[in-house]
């Protein structure tokens, strides 16, 4: 669950810096990437609530190690 969530967030961060970028196509295949890997972590953790803790560790974990690595970009 939590690497769900993490690539969940790792893919909106590069959706969002392609966004920034002004990268269309980039930009469109992050979303579309992102769209699919969201519904997927949607699913898997609404069944109980305690999946909850997980999707937000995971969005962390996500988001600051793709920020991350855009810096050393």
């Amino acid at each position: 669950m939590v690497a769900a969530t993490a690539a969940t967030d790792a893919l909106y961060v590069l959706f969002s810096s392609a966004v920034a970028s002004r990268r269309a196509w980039a930009a469109a295949n992050w979303s579309a990437a992102w769209y699919l890997v969201s519904a997927f972590a949607v699913i898997r953790y609404t069944g109980n609530p305690a999946y909850v803790l997980f999707a937000a560790i995971g969005s962390w974990v996500g988001a600051f190690a793709t920020v991350r690595w855009l810096r050393r970009r």
